[in-house]
């Protein structure tokens, strides 16, 4: 079973900012092509990493959060821990180092 989730506006400040669980905040759109191919990274590491959540922002319906967190080009992570952003960065590289950045916050 995945651990991912969709955010929206609605539920980011839930899920992520009060949440027990580090938090690792894919920030994409459709039209990234870098998205798409770490999307399927994201969910396999979803699987792979019980102990977090990872969740998916889409920029284009959510500009304000994109703004918020200062998410200036996509795609764009960023790990929260205890409603803290304590890692953030951009751009594509493989599962295992996707996974591995996100371990250290557990």
């Amino acid at each position: 079973m995945s651990n991912e989730l969709i955010l929206t506006a609605e539920n980011f400040d839930q899920n992520v900012l009060q949440g027990g669980k580090p938090v690792l905040v894919d920030f994409w759109a459709p039209w990234c092509g870098p998205c798409k191919t770490m999307s399927p990274l994201v969910d396999t590491v979803a699987g792979e990493v019980p102990d977090a959540l990872v969740a998916k922002l889409n920029v284009d319906e959510h500009p304000s959060l994109a703004q918020r967190f200062n998410v200036l080009s996509i795609p764009t992570f960023i790990i929260f821990k205890g409603g803290q952003p304590v890692d953030q960065f951009s751009g594509t590289m493989a599962k295992e180092a996707l996974k591995a950045r996100l371990q250290k916050h557990l």
